[in-house]
C-alpha cells in the first residue's frame, strides 16, 4: 500500500561544514519543564539517530509542545510530538536541508535546526528552483505530466493559471501559458522511478505513491537538487 512523503529542501545561508554539523547535532538534547496549574510535562528537543556517510548527513528532530483541548466545559493542556527525517548534502560548495515533512511542519523544524546550529533563525532560508529549471523537469518527464500551476502571469487581473489532464504537452494552450507566466508547480510521473511527483519552484517535493522516506531521499538528491543548483 503506497502513502503519500512530502518534504521540503533548504539552503545553508551561511556555511558550515558536515562535520560541524555533525559535532553540534550529536547528542543534542533539551529538557524544559512545563507547568500550569495541576499539569507538569517535560518537553524534550532532541537529535536523534545520526548518521553520516560520503557528503551527507541526517537523523531525526524531534521538538515536544502544548496543546490545549476543550473537553466537557474544561479546557486541558496535552504534550504533543513533531518529528522528522531530515538529512545534509554538501552538492557543489552548497549545503542543501532536506526536511521529510510536509511545508509547515518542514518550515518550523527548518527554523529549529537554524537556531540549534546558529543560535538565530534565517541562517538556513528556502531552497529555490528557477522557473527555467522547473519547465526542463516538466520537458523531461512532459508526456507524464498531470498538473501544471503558473504564476507571475502578465495578464492583468489574473494572478494564477492552471491546466490538468494527461495531454498537455499536446496542446497549444500549454505554450500559450508559458508565454504570460512561469510554471509555479508541476506534478508528472518521473520516467526514470515511476514515481509521482508534485514540485515548487519553493522546493516543495511531494511523491504520491511512495511509502519509504529514506527513497525520498535518494530520489530528491538524484533528480532536484540539480534543479536547485
Amino acid at each position: 500500500m503506497y502513502m503519500v512523503v512530502a518534504g521540503k529542501l533548504f539552503m545553508l545561508g551561511e556555511q558550515l561544514p558536515l562535520s560541524e554539523i555533525a559535532l553540534k547535532l550529536d547528542g543534542y538534547r533539551r529538557e524544559e519543564l512545563f507547568e500550569e496549574g495541576e499539569y507538569r510535562f517535560t518537553l524534550l528537543r532532541e537529535v536523534s539517530g545520526l548518521w553520516a556517510k560520503a557528503g551527507g548527513l541526517g537523523g531525526v528532530y524531534s521538538h515536544d509542545y502544548v496543546v490545549y483541548v476543550f473537553h466537557r466545559g474544561k479546557t486541558t493542556p496535552l504534550p504533543r510530538t513533531v518529528e522528522a527525517l531530515f538529512s545534509f548534502n554538501e552538492v557543489k560548495g552548497s549545503v542543501i536541508l532536506t526536511v521529510v515533512e510536509r511545508k509547515r511542519t518542514a518550515n518550523f523544524i527548518a527554523n529549529k535546526l537554524s537556531e540549534l546550529l546558529f543560535e538565530r533563525v534565517g541562517a538556513i532560508v528556502e531552497a529555490r528552483i528557477p522557473p527555467e529549471n522547473l519547465r526542463e523537469f516538466h520537458r523531461k518527464n512532459a508526456e507524464d505530466t498531470k498538473i501544471t500551476f503558473f504564476d507571475n502571469v502578465d495578464i492583468p487581473n489574473v494572478d494564477k493559471l492552471s491546466l490538468y489532464g494527461p495531454d498537455l504537452i499536446n496542446t497549444p494552450i500549454f505554450e500559450d501559458y508559458l508565454r504570460h507566466g512561469d510554471l509555479w508547480y508541476v506534478v508528472a510521473r518521473s520516467r526514470e522511478t515511476g514515481y509521482v511527483v508534485g514540485v515548487t519552484r519553493d522546493a516543495s517535493v511531494t511523491i504520491f505513491n511512495l511509502a519509504d522516506k529514506n527513497k525520498y531521499l535518494e530520489y530528491v538528491s538524484k533528480e532536484i537538487f540539480p534543479l536547485i543548483l
